[in-house]
């Protein structure tokens, strides 16, 4: 099942949620559903409950499946996940005055979604909109936003290449984020102290750095689309390729503005509100 993490609001609440490409449809933490609904110090507990009378007690078979989100220490863990539908029923047994704007809200994210498939521009729209909410300069977002589609283009010619497990997305994108700046992803985030797993990097990278990441992976695009790899040590060595063009660009830029663009500036400060620092994005493994 091809899947996308995101977290949606719902009146500055947050709800965990997973995109099933193959089903095309949401699925929601049902866990945040219910303290959405409940304010419940103890959702998870109240949902226990739920299952146990309304499913249980019925014998009734369940309706909702384990995925895999983030937590708040950014692990992922198997969490009680719905799709709309589900939900629908869930929120029959959970008696709140939210109740019905929570119905009318999932029903928005659904046709969103929809609108979104078919016209992806909107999506860009919708993201602009959440960062520049978020604080960040309007110059930034566009070029967070531009870096976005290559990597996305950078991703569907991979997977016209064979690459499909997510810790393969991960050595590629190490591979060039290594002949870029000399640092892996996880090693860039240590200098720019983004302690937590689900903190995007790209979220906290300067105009610069930004750039060069988005060279690095235009350029390793258009060796792939041109070589065709066959096989993984093949597509990794086209990304060591592409960084190493980006890295060769960049070092030839710090000798003309005399210092290093690796820096440990990032936007922590704007998103003080968030318990991860970061907004919602399908990266595969950035």
């Amino acid at each position: 099942m091809s899947e996308s993490t995101q977290i949606k609001l719902f009146q500055d609440k947050k709800v965990r949620s997973v995109w099933n490409e193959e089903e095309q449809q949401w699925y929601f933490s049902v866990i945040d559903v219910v303290e959405v609904l409940t304010e419940s110090p103890t959702p998870r507990q109240y949902w226990g409950k739920i299952k146990d009378r309304e499913f249980k007690q019925l014998q009734l078979s369940p309706i909702w499946v384990q995925l895999k989100l983030p937590a708040t220490d950014g692990k992922m863990y198997n969490t009680d996940c719905a799709n709309v539908k589900s939900l629908f029923r869930i929120i029959q047994s959970i008696p709140s005055p939210k109740a019905e704007p929570f119905k009318q809200w999932l029903a928005q994210v659904g046709y969103e979604r929809m609108q979104e498939i078919e016209n992806p521009e909107l999506a860009q729209e919708r993201m602009k909109e959440l960062y520049e909410k978020k604080g960040y300069p309007k110059d930034w977002i566009d070029k967070r936003l531009r870096g976005m589609a290559i990597r996305q283009n950078l991703t569907d010619e991979w997977k016209e290449r064979g690459i499909t497990k997510e810790k393969d997305y991960a050595i590629l994108t190490a591979e060039i984020s290594k002949a870029t700046f000399g640092l892996t992803p996880s090693e860039y985030k240590e200098i720019k102290g983004l302690t937590k797993k689900n903190q995007n990097l790209r979220d906290h990278m300067t105009d610069l750095e930004l750039i060069f990441t988005m060279l690095g992976e235009r350029v390793t695009t258009e060796i792939s689309q041109n070589e065709k790899p066959e096989t993984f040590e093949e597509n990794e060595n086209v990304a060591r390729r592409g960084g190493k063009v980006a890295g060769n660009a960049r070092k030839e830029t710090e000798k003309e503005i005399g210092h290093t663009i690796i820096s440990s500036e990032n936007y922590l400060d704007i998103n003080k509100g968030d318990s991860d620092g970061t907004l919602p994005e399908n990266n595969l493994s950035e």
